[in-house]
């Protein structure tokens, strides 16, 4: 039986210069905690000389795990790596660019042992440039009423949760990965702390506005068919519209005489009407398109390598190996 009390998971993307700094702020604090702690580093393929770091710290300190996998999944996966790798009793999940603070562990650690399973770092002033927080704010309302899920903008991905809730995690194995939304739809009792949040300690956030406009997409989706019953009430709409429209001819025909008119306002409205279709018939077939991804049965990454050996790591999953 593992006696690791805390695991401590960072999925790193191009951070190279982010590393040791890193490692060092984690051993102090963990410290504070439990010799018996883990640091899994998960290098999602950044081709920036970041697993070579990782592996230096592998030598200096066997409490460093490495773990690369084998192309760019992306940072949702890279965190269920970490998780489905990781023995601690509790673990940790953070960044790699020291936005979140080592030092607020120990913090996240006390709160927890008041009988939490989940207890979120809430960012108080946020250290990201406006237009960021602005896209962060509309993406969580969008996604709050879509899902029908209460998630606060204000927290990211850095929390501590048991193992209850790690083992719960790694048995979810939908494609389409949202990691705080999957702890959120879990239940299980959590609550929240203010951290101080701090700048990127060097570069720029690797989420561009594209990457962030489809990650909203994916996980509006993958959360909430609520985009499908909005289209079926639309339709309801515009059905009741016309029904409206045409007593208003009828009434106005019987009145005044049929004569021809509204020739502009046929083809808009033919046009509109059109439009609205070929969206529902979009949303559909997005929804059909991951449901094809789904039933594939592919894992959900690959591992490429890691700086240990494999023994006593979960075995609630399978994975598969490059050699």
């Amino acid at each position: 039986m593992s006696t690791t009390v805390i695991s401590v998971v960072v999925p790193v993307y191009k951070s190279k210069n982010c590393l040791n700094e890193l490692y060092e702020r984690l051993k102090i604090n963990l410290g504070l905690i439990t010799p018996e702690f883990e640091i899994l580093l998960v290098e999602d393929f950044g081709e920036d000389g970041s697993w070579e770091a990782i592996e230096e710290l592998a030598k200096i300190d066997s409490r460093v795990r490495g773990i690369q996998l084998s192309r760019n999944f992306g940072q949702h996966y890279a965190i269920t790596a970490g998780l489905d790798h990781c023995v601690g009793e509790w673990a940790v999940i953070m960044d790699c660019d020291l936005q979140d603070r080592p030092e607020e562990i120990p913090k996240l650690y006390a709160k927890a042992q008041e009988g939490f399973d989940v207890v979120l770092a809430l960012r108080g002033k946020r250290q990201d440039p406006v237009s960021k927080r602005i896209l962060s704010f509309i993406f969580y309302k969008i996604f709050s009423y879509l899902s029908d899920i209460k998630y606060d903008g204000d927290s990211g991905n850095f929390r501590i949760i048991s193992r209850r809730v790690i083992n719960n995690f790694c048995i979810m194995r939908e494609r389409l990965r949202f990691f705080g939304g999957l702890i959120q739809w879990m239940g299980f009792r959590s609550t929240s702390i203010q951290v101080q949040h701090s700048a990127r300690l060097e570069g720029e956030s690797t989420y561009t506005f594209s990457k962030l406009l489809k990650l909203s997409l994916e996980t509006i989706i993958a959360y909430s068919d609520k985009p499908l019953r909005i289209s079926i009430k639309l339709g309801f709409l515009m059905a009741f519209t016309s029904f409206c429209i045409s007593i208003n001819l009828a009434w106005h025909a019987s009145l005044y005489g049929v004569e021809v008119r509204g020739w502009t306002s046929l083809i808009v409205a033919l046009l509109f009407i059109g439009g609205i279709i070929i969206i529902i018939l979009g949303i559909i077939g997005i929804y059909l398109g991951k449901v094809f991804d789904e039933v594939k049965g592919r894992p959900l990454y690959i591992v490429r390598c890691t700086t240990y050996r494999d023994k006593n790591t979960s075995t609630c999953i399978q994975r598969a190996y490059l050699d």
